[in-house]
């Protein structure tokens, strides 16, 4: 079987849409004869007679286009009113697995635990089903509305993680700020037309404490993270 059709296969085994994350773990690359295999399997995805792109990370098959965009309820990305639902599900999934595979115990608020990263419940796949109690009731109330947190061997918030589509990113400051005494990492995840809003709003007087701990990462960012570390996992299989 050729490079290409190993990927195709797994594709389709996998409902015809596949992350670049997913493929780097499930395509048998043993064989290839290549130093690059995760690369090549990048090259062979962007072969527009068979694979089509939905999101950054994110491919699927050209024979089944119609049926993967119905299955994810898209069908004009300008338009589709679905659309911020599904990056944010999407983004908050790719930073839970990213934190599995990193050994952080993995958060989704209440709110989120039903929605789908592709076709799984987030719930399913983080590794914690409340939030840690790692201070003060007030504090965990606080804490329990942020988009995703990885929680360190020793049960304290490691990194928090805001999700922002479109609404205020100001928001999500304000409950860093009020996390920061925690020694914990932040980050703000946005498309990157957005980072013009985040340098703006982060020199605001209020912010001046925590400004240096807060980043912005893009949804690139997060794709390629999500795809690095599974190619790590799967070095280490190999």
């Amino acid at each position: 079987m050729k490079q290409f059709e190993q990927v195709i296969e797994v594709m389709k085994n996998n409902g015809g849409y596949a992350t670049l994350g997913f493929l780097n773990q499930k395509v048998d690359v043993s064989k290839w004869g290549t130093k690059t295999p995760f690369a090549t399997i990048r090259r062979i995805v962007q072969d527009d007679r068979y694979f089509f792109k939905i999101k950054p990370g994110l491919w699927a098959l050209k024979e089944l286009e119609k049926n993967v965009l119905r299955k994810f309820q898209i069908q004009d990305y300008s338009k589709n009113k679905n659309e911020e639902n599904f990056n944010h599900s999407y983004y908050q999934g790719l930073l839970v697995e990213i934190g599995n595979l990193k050994g952080y115990k993995t958060y989704i608020p209440p709110q989120d635990k039903n929605k789908l990263f592709l076709e799984k419940a987030l719930g399913s796949i983080s590794k914690v089903n409340s939030i840690l109690e790692f201070s003060y009731p007030e504090i965990i109330d606080r804490a329990k509305t942020i988009d995703v947190i990885w929680f360190n061997e020793r049960k304290m918030p490691y990194s928090f993680f805001e999700v922002e589509y479109s609404t205020d990113i100001q928001n999500s400051l304000l409950k860093f700020n009020d996390l920061q005494d925690f020694y914990s990492k932040f980050y703000i995840v946005s498309a990157p037309g957005r980072k013009r809003e985040f340098d703006s709003k982060i020199e605001y007087r209020a912010f001046k404490e925590i400004r240096e701990r807060i980043k912005f990462i893009d949804y690139n960012f997060v794709s390629n993270l999500h795809t690095k570390s599974f190619e790590l996992v799967a070095i280490g299989n190999l």
